[in-house]
């Protein structure tokens, strides 16, 4: 068996023990537990680069806590309604031709999981569920992870429904903005992933084929939608969740970047 099947076998089943988002807690020291990938040369990692989804860099959980502390018993059900409208509006307006940015989108869908569940949401719970997507804060693992690609010589890339605006402000307070290369917001495509002209913003702005490009991702249909544009994929399951049944799988998983790290900096054999 080789080193990158390890990884995926190792990736999925670390992927089907973790339960909940809320178990990735405080930092890990990744360059610490990569040595071997910090030690080589630029040009000797596997790929290029990494186009990382934004929520595989941003933390949103503070939105969970906010609709418990709100709503109490119902806040997981305001969350849950809210999250599926969220992207469910965003790949409608994507197929209409109807484009609102992802803010916009994830205002629209607060009001409609509010109305839906009859939940009085006024204008000072909004700020508060909606804070956490304008004032974006990294995962603990975040800074560690990056400084490991850039000693290994790959490139970083931010490729997200996001805002740029709020992205580059995130990686701004985060102290990493001079570790991406790129910045990339599907408002520039007028479009959200999994459009293939939102992936093809990271081939054109990277100037590498996509087979050098691994992407990475937090969900699984972004997985899915990335494979089928053509990038190597690496599914960063930090919520546990379970495969789509969409036919198509990553390359290779795990819950935290030290897995990706490891499995983007792996020689080419």
């Amino acid at each position: 068996m080789n080193r990158r099947r390890f990884a995926i076998g190792v990736g999925t089943l670390a992927a089907a023990l973790t339960n909940t988002i809320a178990k990735v807690q405080g930092g890990v020291d990744v360059a610490a537990a990569n040595d071997g990938a910090v030690a080589r040369s630029a040009g000797t990692a596997g790929y290029a680069a990494v186009a990382f989804d934004g929520l595989v860099i941003f933390d949103v959980r503070e939105t969970a806590a906010v609709a418990a502390e709100l709503f109490g018993e119902r806040g997981p059900a305001l969350l849950g309604a809210w999250r599926a409208r969220q992207f469910e509006y965003q790949w409608l307006r994507a197929l209409s031709r109807q484009y609102a940015d992802f803010l916009t989108t994830t205002d629209a869908a607060l009001t409609f999981a509010a109305r839906q569940l009859g939940l009085d949401v006024d204008d000072a719970a909004r700020v508060r569920l909606l804070a956490p997507y304008r004032e974006l804060n990294l995962w603990p693992d975040v800074g560690d992870a990056l400084v490991t690609l850039h000693r290994s010589g790959v490139r970083v890339a931010l490729l997200s429904n996001m805002t740029r605006d709020a992205m580059a402000r995130g990686l701004a307070r985060g102290g990493v903005a001079d570790l991406f290369e790129a910045v990339l917001s599907t408002d520039a495509v007028a479009t959200f992933k999994p459009d293939p002209r939102a992936y093809r913003l990271g081939t054109e702005a990277l100037r590498e084929p996509k087979e050098r490009i691994l992407f990475a991702a937090f969900a699984g249909w972004d997985v899915a939608g990335a494979k089928w544009f053509g990038y190597p994929t690496f599914w960063v399951n930090r919520a546990g969740a379970p495969a789509e049944a969409l036919g198509v799988t990553a390359d290779a998983a795990g819950d935290d970047l030290r897995a990706l790290v490891r499995f983007a900096t792996e020689p080419v054999r």
